[in-house]
């Protein structure tokens, strides 16, 4: 009889030993409360102002016109027809193969419209904005 008694004690004991275990392993995998959660923007990332948009001429130009050579390259201060490698930088001065490059939404474009962005560049390169040097601060190299 007393073997009986502990027999049966020592199931109970398992069974109550059981449901601990599944209540903890369920619990592991329930949301984390909401309250007390603060959020930090130290890794915060500001895409270009032409994100998500149609990366056209129009735009690269409003990008370049208010790009300043002088002031450090970021996803707001960068020259949209500088290249690096040969590529042009998306709409957030990003280039491919760099964390965080966006293909770019591209317009469509005919051979005029070709011909007339050629003539704006040869412009551009003809007379850079004041700063624009390699190794400036606002530059890739």
């Amino acid at each position: 009889m007393l073997l009986f008694q502990c027999s049966s004690l020592i199931a109970q004991n398992l069974k109550v030993a059981t449901l601990i275990a599944a209540a903890a392993s369920v619990s592991a995998f329930a949301p984390a409360p909401k309250f007390g959660m603060t959020r930090t923007s130290l890794n915060a990332f500001e895409y270009g102002k032409y994100d998500e948009q149609l990366w056209d001429n129009t735009a690269k130009n409003d990008v370049y016109n208010s790009w300043d050579p002088n002031s450090p390259r970021s996803t707001q201060n960068f020259n949209p027809f500088e290249t690096f490698k040969g590529n042009s930088p998306d709409a957030s001065g990003i280039y491919p193969g760099e964390p965080r490059y966006k293909d770019p939404i591209r317009p469509d474009v005919n051979f005029q419209q070709m011909m007339d962005e050629r003539a704006e560049a040869e412009q551009r390169a003809a007379n850079p904005k004041p700063g624009d040097a390699p190794g400036a601060p606002g530059c890739k190299n």
